[in-house]
């Protein structure tokens, strides 16, 4: 029968227009939610995900404000542009898109977004409110992917949860939002033993390694839900995830497709954050 595609494109679409009703409304109200994104350099990976950034924002109905900055920016000087945003209040969601230049701390200029505005949740206290249980923002992919795995009908309470990688921005904040469903998770990464045995124990595989086509079809249980977070462009130009997704196909009950799967989702869920983000800052 083979695996039900869990379609990205299509949720995120239903997720946008349920936004862009509620922005109408609040625009009728006289409070229109804005996005600051701002990139460093020109890193073609980069603009293409600042671009689809600010297309959603223009279907949504979000301001959508763009600061592209030479990549020899000072690291103060970045800083100072994000002081002046966290005053903005026509800015209600701040974001920089990453990876930045060497030169920059990556940490010094995420801390320097306002909490309130934190639109891509990186911030640490809204990291910290994640881990007690009480987020102001969902981390954009992660939530996401809650919102995937809802597709499929199967209720995470109880069931064993695999998340393969640790990072801020996924493994570790996923791994947070599994446990609130009061799923059982283990976390994987690259100093794992038997990496293939502990994944053939998940009803919920969430593959976030960055390494193409690593998780294959023999690491997946009979009827799990596999979420592949990866995106790896191959030597021929090919765009894979971190899962070999036609051997997984067969096993899975469930998986995402790359591209179209989790991608779209976490743009949704950073529009998601902006409109709840103006809401809070205009007490609405």
């Amino acid at each position: 029968m083979g695996a039900k595609i869990l379609n990205g494109t299509e949720l995120s679409k239903a997720v946008k227009q349920e936004l862009g009703e509620e922005v109408r409304e609040m625009v009728q109200r006289g409070v229109q939610p804005g996005l600051a994104v701002i990139i460093v350099g020109d890193d073609p990976a980069s603009r293409v995900y600042v671009n689809n950034k600010k297309k959603a924002c223009q279907e949504i109905g979000i301001a959508s404000f763009e600061y592209a900055l030479d990549a020899n920016i000072k690291e103060k000087e970045l800083i100072d542009l994000i002081n002046v945003l966290n005053k903005d209040a026509k800015v209600n969601g701040i974001l920089v898109q990453l990876p930045l230049p060497r030169h920059i701390n990556e940490e010094n200029v995420l801390y320097a977004i306002d909490p309130g505005k934190d639109a891509d949740c990186f911030h640490p206290s809204n990291a910290g409110r994640l881990m007690i249980g009480n987020p102001m923002f969902m981390p954009c992919t992660p939530a996401g992917i809650i919102e995937l795995i809802n597709l499929t009908g199967i209720d995470i309470q109880g069931k064993e949860c695999v998340v393969v990688g640790r990072s801020n921005i996924v493994g570790k904040p996923m791994s947070m939002l599994l446990l609130a469903k009061n799923g059982t998770v283990t976390v994987c990464h690259s100093k794992t033993r038997d990496l293939p045995e502990i994944c053939r124990r998940a009803d919920v595989l969430v593959a976030a390694i960055g390494k193409p086509e690593f998780i294959k079809g023999s690491f997946i249980k009979p009827g799990a839900v596999v979420i592949d977070v990866g995106m790896n462009r191959l030597e021929n130009k090919k765009l894979v995830g971190d899962v070999e997704y036609a051997s997984a196909c067969e096993v899975a009950s469930a998986i995402t497709p790359v591209p179209g799967g989790v991608g779209p989702m976490t743009i949704a869920m950073l529009m998601r954050n902006t409109v709840k983000a103006a809401r809070l800052q205009n007490g609405i």
